[in-house]
């Protein structure tokens, strides 16, 4: 099969690659349609700390069956179409017994921390795969997994009814979140991005307000802030933005290296609660009858396809911040 092969940090190619085989609870998807994340730059740049190299990222996917292990026969059939949940947990560590599965202590993920779906063929736990409606397409099913990271986001933030809100970010996920933002009765959200067109987008998608720079909303307050951009400098200014006894949550993937400068007295005297939210936890079925349902507008969000040969230029796209959601076809 043909592939996009990361060799090391900085380095990739478009290259011949080892066909999977299914593994006896797993099957082989071949790939309808692969979205690029800001987690597969932060892989390509060598900051991501879990990826080991050589990998072919690539874990926002959907795809047709083409190979069914034998234990997995029965849950699944040559033919389905599917999404697939990228997320591997090792199930045994005190955070999977927990129920908390994304903190898992040897977490990992197809496309990254094992091969994934820059590439023609892809090889999953069955259990992971979701068949689709038949009228869903590749593009749509592709957006579930981030559909998923927002609804697990959504989880962690807790009611935002008649709660003033800003997200800071306008690309894919902030534009996602917003969406349910406004679906779960916040009064206003407020969205801030340094990109015209997709401020633009998020008015389109229901925001109260836009903001070309967290300096417009100097004096501002807001019950609860998300930083969807993973911009240190972005969540160093948005914490001054929070009201008191507000909420500030921490969406956006920074360097793992990243530090960013607070004020200790300001979580205390204000009572300021900082959230984290990393991943999908029991979100992506949710996030997969969201957007069947046609709960979520996604037209917006997808610029036109490339073909996997261009995983050069869509990485420049992405980084150029042109369009929001860049997803490739094998």
């Amino acid at each position: 099969m043909r592939a996009i092969v990361v060799s090391k940090p900085g380095e990739f190619a478009y290259t011949e690659a080892p066909d999977p085989a299914p593994a006896r609870d797993g099957v082989v998807v071949r790939v309808g349609a692969c979205g690029i994340c800001g987690t597969d730059l932060h892989i390509l740049e060598g900051e991501f700390a879990p990826t080991p190299y050589p990998i072919i990222p690539g874990h926002e996917f959907a795809g047709e069956v083409v190979a069914v292990g034998e234990d997995a026969r029965g849950a699944l059939s040559v033919g389905d179409r599917v999404a697939v949940d990228p997320s591997l947990f090792c199930g045994h560590c005190e955070a999977c017994r927990q129920g908390r599965g994304n903190l898992c202590q040897n977490w990992g993920a197809v496309g990254d921390t094992v091969d994934g779906a820059f590439a023609e063929l892809v090889a999953v736990p069955a259990a992971n795969a979701y068949r689709i409606p038949p009228e869903m397409t590749w593009a749509e099913a592709a957006l579930v997994e981030p559909v998923s990271c927002a609804v697990h986001g959504t989880d962690r933030l807790g009611p935002v009814l008649g709660e003033d809100v800003l997200v800071v970010g306008a690309g894919t996920m902030g534009l996602l979140l917003m969406q349910l933002l406004v679906r779960a009765g916040a009064s206003s959200v407020t969205v801030a991005d340094l990109v015209p067109q997709r401020l633009a987008v998020a008015t389109s998608l229901g925001a109260s307000d836009v903001a070309g720079s967290l300096d417009d909303l100097a004096g501002s307050r807001f019950s609860v802030v998300v930083d969807a951009s993973g911009a240190p400098a972005a969540i160093e200014q948005a914490l001054s933005l929070v009201r008191r006894g507000g909420r500030f949550m921490v969406f956006g993937v920074a360097p793992s290296e990243a530090r960013v400068s607070m004020s200790p007295f300001q979580i205390y005297n204000d009572e300021v609660t900082v959230i984290g939210s990393m991943a999908v936890l029991h979100s992506y079925g949710r996030a997969l009858q969201l957007l069947a349902a046609g709960a979520l507008r996604t037209g917006e969000l997808l610029t036109p396809a490339l073909p996997l040969a261009s995983y050069g230029e869509a990485i420049a796209q992405v980084r150029a911040g042109q369009g929001v959601k860049t997803q490739l076809v094998p």
